[in-house]
């Protein structure tokens, strides 16, 4: 085209060359394209017919341009000063110029390309950036700009635990814990008992025992232990949790100061490894339907521990396939032939040299999806005996004449009070899993603002952090793991506060924050992957051991589905108790405070408003998370009211409502951890940490408002276009968090060897 003999004859006609070269750049000419340029073509009276002749046979598909013409015209147009131009035709025109000065382009020759150009659906501006380099637009330059002190950051997230975390990521770091790759599960579960060994030695077991057990009674510092461990390798740290959590917590809080004379320090310094054996066969979360018995005999003063059929026997125990010793057995307690409901016992496993005590049979769980440096197994009891003193007696006792006896009268309170005691594994579970999501976080983050994809016609490529869509996927998460951070802190400091008439209330909230926070962590370690492409699927950048460590989160220490079941009873139960002792005065006040709510909050103008600060306003946040939770608890109540007024069984109805139910929990755990949230940001002293976090929980908030718009749309809460505004306020926010993504995930400050991925690691 460039060289041919109309060219030569009418310079004029290189005007069509940045238009033909922009149809023809993807090879492909369609019936649509090849019309509009015909139209444009007959249109232009200043063409003689040889020359429309000459510019149609360009158009024909079957000769097309081949790859070194297409180069040669792109060369041709690139040699003209292009940085003040804007549009084909004017492009088109100065390289009619470059070869005659003279010739004068008529406007209608423009008008007519101009249109042409619309017609194909081509925008004329972003055409000519084809030819130019150096394209900046505003996606190109979003970059990262850090507003606050990333120190001052992991000092707000860390709190007073800041020198016991720097003790265990010090550890962590050390060469001994580096990761490795294990040919077989022996190998494997070794390693992870000499890590476990390692961390004992340094005090960490036992760090929740009395003194006298070589521990600091500090049960808060345990936690914090474990949630940093959760950096490094998760077998490690549900190996940890399993010995020194369930095994020792279960002697120390089920037990009285005998057993723990005879076993804390042992189980501490880790030459006792032992097991909790709570789960059956085939009772997994009814803990009081459990089968196996611990049948007393007064004459020899010892129980018989028995496993009466195959869905009795323990299984996925912790420890118990190949390091186990001795085990927490939660059995029935039968005296005299009377059942007198599940209790715990001290049972032994095997000798100190690993030989299988006489009547105590297990298998091998194997290899499972994750966690395999960790050796379950299941075990079998064939009337194994064991003295009297070994049953964990703080709440119950069999006494001196052979008679049960217990310092609380009622089964249920008892039952409920021994279990409450191990609540924290439901809290240390929820922390373990977020330190996951932070690594995932990191990762996923780091990996984004590195990796560059596409662009701007004309423009380098972009970080695919700065893509919007990117930013949704991982700004949000980003935002709920610092939610949770202060939710989770929350129901530590609760539990260790605890007052026994707080004890339920405890109890369903480590439920409900351990179901929430394992939920989100399965989903975002997931979402993480897939943020991080094929890299994200390599095993060496470790987000496939994170997803297949954690997944087993949103079942173990009791699966979530029923934990939030329990959450909605516990706040079913409030909510009865609270009109059970309302008075017509009190009624009427209830009334007349939701009557205010609603005038308030669902007047057309409330809800309606689309302004930026009413819904950036931490107080519409919580009145709407407030709103909810009420709402949905007072209906749930009603419906189950209703079914039993009916005559409907109340266990039949409790089931009918099972999904209402689910939303009473999620409407609670929501609430509190915005509420949470919203606290530590008034209570944050650094200007720039309080303005980063800030966003942050603006962005929670009207995420959680988003995912949930439904809901307020069918309550007349919100209008159309109220969630839209809030929709457009989420894109605007994660747009913002971007900037700091970086330096919110470097304040978790987890160890460099600990994230350990290739796709992660700092320049």
């Amino acid at each position: 085209m460039l060289h041919s003999e109309e060219l030569q004859k009418n310079p004029k006609l290189y005007i069509f060359l940045p238009l033909y070269y922009t149809l023809w750049m993807d090879s492909v000419l369609t019936p649509t394209e090849i019309s509009e340029m015909q139209k444009l073509i007959d249109r232009q009276l200043w063409l003689s017919k040889p020359e429309k002749m000459w510019l149609l046979d360009k158009l024909d598909p079957s000769k097309g341009p081949d790859p070194k013409e297409l180069k040669s015209w792109k060369k041709k147009i690139k040699s003209i000063e292009l940085n003040h131009l804007h549009g084909l035709s004017h492009i088109g025109a100065a390289l009619v110029k470059q070869q005659d000065e003279d010739i004068i382009i008529e406007e209608s020759i423009h008008r007519d390309l101009q249109e042409a150009e619309e017609a194909l659906g081509l925008l004329s501006r972003e055409a000519g950036y084809t030819f130019k380099s150096g394209h900046q637009t505003i996606t190109t330059e979003h970059n990262e700009d850090r507003s606050f002190n990333t120190q001052k950051m992991t000092e707000v997230l860390d709190g007073d635990q800041a020198n016991l975390i720097k003790k265990v990521k010090a550890v962590i770091s050390d060469p001994t814990f580096a990761y490795r790759e294990f040919d077989n599960l022996p190998d494997q579960r070794e390693q992870v008992l000499q890590w476990c060994q390692d961390l004992a030695k340094q005090g960490f077991g036992a760090w929740a025992f009395p003194e006298y057990a070589k521990g600091k009674n500090d049960m808060k510092g345990y936690f914090t232990i474990m949630e940093t461990l959760s950096y490094h390798d998760l077998s490690l740290v549900i190996k940890f949790g399993v010995q020194f959590g369930l095994w020792g917590m279960s002697v120390y809080f089920l037990g009285s100061e005998k057993h723990h004379q005879k076993y804390l320090k042992d189980i501490g310094s880790l030459k006792l490894p032992g097991c909790f054996a709570m789960t059956e066969t085939g009772h997994g979360s009814n803990v009081r339907g459990l089968e196996t018995t611990a049948t007393y005999d007064h004459t020899q003063k010892t129980f018989t521990i028995h496993t009466p059929n195959p869905d009795a026997r323990k299984e996925y125990i912790g420890n118990a396939a190949v390091h186990g010793q001795k085990a927490t057995v939660f059995a029935k307690l039968i005296i005299d032939g009377e059942d007198y409901g599940v209790n715990a016992f001290v049972v032994p496993l095997r000798s100190e040299d690993g030989k299988l005590v006489e009547g105590v049979r297990i298998e091998d769980c194997g290899r499972k999806m994750g966690l395999n440096g960790v050796d379950n197994g299941v075990i079998y009891f064939d009337n194994v005996i064991i003295p009297k003193e070994d049953m964990l007696d703080k709440f119950a006792a069999v006494n001196g004449q052979g008679e049960f006896e217990s310092p609380i009268n009622s089964d249920n309170r008892r039952f409920f009070t021994m279990l409450g005691t191990l609540v924290g594994g439901r809290i240390g579970i929820p922390r373990s899993a977020l330190s996951a999501s932070k690594t995932g976080l990191t990762i996923a983050i780091r990996h984004a603002e590195k990796r560059k994809q596409f662009g701007p016609e004309g423009g380098e490529e972009v970080p695919i952090l700065n893509y919007r869509l990117h930013q949704r996927r991982l700004m949000p998460p980003l935002a709920t793991s610092y939610a949770l951070h202060f939710a989770l802190r929350y129901l530590t400091q609760r539990f260790l506060d605890r007052k026994e008439e707080e004890a339920q209330e405890i109890e369903a909230l480590a439920a409900g924050l351990k179901a929430y926070s394992t939920w989100f962590t399965t989903a975002t370690l997931q979402e993480c992957r897939e943020a991080c492409g094929g890299k994200g699927y390599l095993s060496e950048n470790r987000i496939d051991d994170l997803k297949n460590d954690t997944d087993v989160y949103t079942t173990f220490e009791g699966d979530n589905v029923v934990l939030m079941q329990l959450v909605a009873k516990n706040r079913l139960t409030e909510f009865k108790q609270e009109f059970g002792n309302m008075n017509m005065f009190t009624i009427f006040n209830f009334i007349t405070a939701q009557a205010k709510t609603s005038i308030v909050e669902k007047n057309p103008i409330t809800v309606r408003n689309t302004d930026s600060a009413h819904l950036l306003d931490f107080g519409f946040h919580l009145n709407a998370f407030v709103y909810r939770e009420k709402a949905i608890l007072s209906s749930a109540a009603q419906r189950l009211k209703k079914h039993i007024d009916e005559g409907m069984d109340s266990f039949d109805a409790t089931n009918v409502a099972q999904h209402h139910l689910q939303n009473v929990a999620q409407a609670y755990i929501e609430r509190v951890v915005l509420e949470q949230f919203q606290k530590a940001v008034e209570e944050t002293t650094d200007e720039g940490c309080k303005s980063a976090l800030k966003q942050l929980c603006q962005l929670y908030a009207l995420f959680t408002l988003e995912k949930n718009r439904g809901w307020y749309l069918e309550q007349g809460y919100m209008e159309g276009v109220k969630t839209k505004a809030i929709r457009k306020e989420v894109n605007q926010l994660c747009w913002e968090v971007r900037k700091n993504a970086m330096a919110l995930t470097n304040a978790f400050d987890i160890p460099e060897n600990c994230i350990a991925a290739p796709i992660a690691m700092k320049d």
